[in-house]
């Protein structure tokens, strides 16, 4: 059942936005060769106790940690560890914050040090391809319209988008219906109505689109060993159009 939001609830979700997007900023500050996604982690939880939050995710479905790191040709779910991180990596910190009951969702990918041009590409094409969706984020279009907005620019780069993974809606619990495919038709799917609460988090792969999991069951990586990015918001559906819950201003 795809539920709708209140004002006052979007309101409270945007505060825990606001706070999330606070965290990505701390966490751009630390991003360096050097430190370790478990440094970024605990950082993470510290940061987010002492504004009065929580990280959703940790002890969800047994999940150990405040944050999902996934460095190079992890897609999503990596990690978090004790391996510094090297000149010329990329890495995905994504997380879940509950404020005062509401939560919000959001990933970000880095880039450590200098990357190459190809690494930095990659970046671009899949932060403009989020912003290409969310543009589809309206009363009226369909989940559809997102996923093809997405999958027909990163195509047109020629990367490729991961099908097993999807945005989804999200409010009282961390995953709600709809799930958000960040592929497909125009005109396909579940219909965008005023209230809706969703992430879009395309993630974007260099070569095939396909993941295997690692042996920890949580960590998805690219079939063929090359790299992915990823970077996700929480969106209001709103008559004024997307309202963009975890923007980092």
């Amino acid at each position: 059942m795809i539920s709708r939001k209140s004002e006052r609830e979007i309101t409270l979700m945007h505060e825990a936005g606001e706070l999330l997007a606070s965290t990505h900023k701390e966490i751009a500050k630390m991003i360096k060769p050097g430190v370790t996604t478990q440094e970024i982690d605990q950082f993470v939880e510290k940061y987010l106790a002492k504004h009065g939050a929580t990280a959703e995710q940790k002890g969800y479905q047994g999940y150990p940690y405040a944050t999902c790191a996934s460095v190079n040709d992890e897609i999503c779910h990596g990690f978090p560890r004790n391996e510094p991180l090297k000149d010329g990596d990329i890495v995905t910190i994504d997380m879940v914050v509950k404020l005062n009951g509401a939560l919000a969702d959001s990933a970000w990918s880095y880039a450590v040090g200098e990357v190459d041009e190809e690494k930095q590409r990659l970046l671009d094409v899949t932060k403009t391809s989020l912003y290409k969706g969310i543009e589809q984020a309206v009363p009226g279009n369909r989940v559809g319209d997102i996923g093809h907005a997405i999958q027909s620019y990163v195509e047109g780069e020629n990367f490729s988008v991961v099908r097993e993974f999807t945005g989804h809606g999200i409010g009282e619990s961390m995953h709600e219906e709809p799930s958000i495919l960040h592929y497909g038709l125009p005109g396909k799917g579940p219909r965008l109505k005023e209230g809706m609460v969703i992430t879009i988090e395309p993630m974007v792969n260099v070569g095939a689109w396909q993941s295997m999991m690692d042996d920890n069951g949580w960590t998805a990586r690219t079939i063929d060993g090359k790299l992915s990015a990823q970077y996700e918001h929480t969106i209001a559906i709103t008559k004024e159009g997307p309202k963009i819950l975890t923007e980092q201003k």
